[in-house]
């Protein structure tokens, strides 16, 4: 019965939109709430294995660096035996806090598709049904981003950063121990922003088709973009060139790419208007 006394979207006042609202995000809460429950179950993989990776020498990126710095003949402080720096928790709940937390995130980095599924099922009956089959693919492409973004952040972004900032020091006299927050939060940041970074074609197609956005406006605005890369991969990176060149050339891609998604987008917008034309 409750079924058959569906409202259609048009029927549906704002109260009627907002519950509709607050079931999609209790959803999508629960299924983080869910999966985040698997994480924090396999503590040993999570921390010792993925989030702590980083911090030894033997992790992928690290072996990379060094055989290239071998092959061309230089020396390199990733080709170190170890890391000189500790990690350590100076307060009393803060390593089973850190294990709540980490394994919310996890939750929301793995559920992301099912967030992304929630939200395309409020906002899709609010489409046309040609706009509805011609963004089917929007939940994996977006998720793809999404996971490329966090890769590149886990694998890049965090592993420099950490090696950056665990081995800097002012002076010999001072040791590095941070603390267990400050290193997780590292990992986190360069791995959520990286993952973000990268739904930006996702975000310029949305808006070349509400109409705030052209191509002609993106590439009027792509020296003040560049310099907003900029900012931000030195927000999310160590304060070293090389690390926020590695970040930001993959961002002036994805900026590129978005040139080309909103003409294209608008290519099709001028076919779809031209087509009514003949038809009226």
């Amino acid at each position: 019965m409750a079924k058959q006394n569906k409202k259609t979207p048009d029927e549906m006042s704002f109260l009627d939109h907002l519950e509709e609202l607050r079931w999609h995000l209790i959803r999508s809460v629960v299924a983080v709430v869910i999966i985040g429950s698997g994480a924090f179950l396999m503590k040993n993989f999570i921390f010792d294995t993925v989030i702590f990776g980083p911090s030894r020498m033997d992790f992928p990126t690290y072996r990379l660096f060094c055989d290239i710095a071998t092959w061309m003949g230089f020396e390199s402080d990733f080709c170190a035996d170890k890391l000189p720096f500790s990690i350590q928790s100076r307060q009393m709940g803060a390593q089973f806090s850190m294990h709540i937390w980490t394994s919310i995130w996890a939750g929301f980095i793995l559920g992301f598709p099912y967030i992304l599924y929630e939200i395309w099922k409020f906002i899709s009956p609010g489409l046309y049904e040609k706009e509805r089959q011609n963004s089917r693919g929007f939940i994996l492409i977006a998720s793809l981003l999404f996971f490329s973004g966090v890769l590149f952040g886990y694998y890049v972004v965090a592993p420099l950063s950490i090696n950056f900032l665990g081995t800097y020091q002012v002076s010999e006299l001072i040791l590095n121990e941070f603390d267990i927050d400050s290193y997780i939060g590292t990992v986190r940041t360069a791995v959520i922003a990286c993952g973000v970074l990268f739904e930006l074609p996702i975000i310029i197609f949305f808006l070349t088709k509400v109409g705030i956005v052209t191509p002609e406006i993106l590439k009027k605005y792509r020296k003040i973009a560049l310099v907003v890369v900029l900012i931000l991969s030195a927000v999310i990176t160590p304060p070293d060139v090389t690390s926020q060149i590695i970040v930001a050339v993959p961002v002036i891609i994805l900026y590129q790419v978005s040139i080309y998604i909103s003409g294209f987008v608008l290519r099709k917008e001028a076919k779809k208007e031209q087509k009514l034309r003949k038809k009226g």
